[in-house]
């Protein structure tokens, strides 16, 4: 907590009314802790003594709803996420793809299956703390970005981020294991974006968009466009090979939109069959040549460092249960977005407009 807040030990024991060595006893494990001085260092630090220090084997044990869409192992032990999402506990897998941001993710209890589907988590911190984390689902890499910036902004909020596509992240949300859905969809036959397909999924819960940005989307090709790729219409070459995204990606029906205005079909297209599971992904199989082109976005782009060919200006939007913004974690990581040094990792991350970042609207 204390490296958290970047001061110093001395600076802290000032803070406290103690010693130097006693804050670097405390943190070495070498000093008797006596309860004035925890009391001290926790005012110190702006948080409770629980917060600090613990009995180990004291944490108790809650059950939780899962958040998979496969049948479990009954009886196995996994690491799992935990979090709190209308009054329930609900816990998700850290394995396989999961478990990484390309580094590993901290688990917050021990869960074993049981035959109902739910698991007994062990919690490995306390149900306070792991009752403020905020799931969001999404696909954008800018999400892992914010939610870090924001951490870094409130040491005692953590954020939980699941790599979901727009309609994927949409049915968690829906299904009440999220807080947060980032979507990208436009209503082809409107133009309208993202708000028919939120009121759609939550059914008249009541519900509001928090801008994250506008972002451009469009084709990333090889650096200097070798193929001279101008749009949707080249993509009927066969000497061009796409990389897609899957059903419900908000880029897969940014394409297949383009596409049917211009009466091309999905045969038309070498690789049209060809997935990715993210932009990611995308990026990685058009620099590395398994592929020619690809939808993603300018930023993606920037930072793979790619071609880009523009097609829409497209808001990527934050989805939530209109209730979920009183919940004080969620209304300290939304108030980020208000927060210069948070836009400024938008903006210089290329492709993202922030005019309208942190604009609250209604459904």
């Amino acid at each position: 907590m204390r490296t958290r807040l970047g001061i110093s030990q001395q600076e802290l024991a000032t803070v406290a009314g103690v010693a130097r060595q006693t804050i670097g006893g405390i943190e070495a494990g070498t000093y008797a802790l006596s309860l004035p001085v925890a009391l001290r260092v926790g005012k110190a630090l702006g948080c409770s003594v629980e917060e600090l220090f613990w009995l180990e084997g004291d944490l108790p044990t809650v059950t939780a709803k899962s958040a998979e869409t496969t049948a479990p192992e009954v009886g196995k032990s996994v690491r799992v996420a935990l979090g709190q999402i209308g009054g329930l506990w609900v816990a998700s897998a850290l394995t396989e793809g999961a478990a990484f941001r390309r580094e590993m993710v901290p688990a917050d209890g021990i869960g074993t299956w049981s035959a109902s589907g739910d698991l007994s988590v062990e919690l490995l911190d306390t149900p306070e703390a792991l009752a403020q984390a905020v799931w969001v689902a999404g696909c954008a890499p800018a999400l892992s970005l914010w939610t870090r910036s924001a951490e870094r902004w409130h040491p005692g909020l953590r954020v939980h981020w699941f790599h979901a596509n727009s309609t994927n992240a949409l049915n968690r949300l829906a299904g009440g294991k999220v807080h947060i859905a980032g979507v990208h969809l436009t209503d082809a036959a409107t133009g309208e974006q993202n708000a028919p397909f939120v009121r759609a999924a939550l059914a008249g819960t009541p519900a509001a968009l928090v801008n994250l940005g506008t972002r451009e989307e469009g084709l990333i090709v090889a650096p200097g466009n070798p193929k001279n790729i101008n749009g949707v219409a080249d993509l009927q070459n066969k000497n061009i090979t796409l990389i897609n995204r899957e059903a419900g990606a908000g880029s897969r029906m940014l394409l297949d939109d383009l596409l049917a205005g211009q009466n091309i079909g999905a045969s038309d297209i070498a690789g049209y069959e060809t997935l990715a599971p993210g932009h990611l992904a995308v990026a990685e199989a058009v620099q590395g040549g398994q592929a020619d082109v690809g939808v993603s976005t300018a930023s993606v782009a920037t930072t793979y460092g790619l071609g880009f060919v523009p097609l829409r200006a497209v808001r990527y939007d934050l989805a939530l249960r209109r209730e979920s913004l009183d919940l004080p974690s969620v209304q300290q990581l939304i108030g980020t977005l208000h927060h210069r040094w948070v836009r400024s990792q938008l903006a210089v991350l290329g492709g993202y407009d922030t005019a309208r970042t942190g604009e609250v609207t209604e459904l």
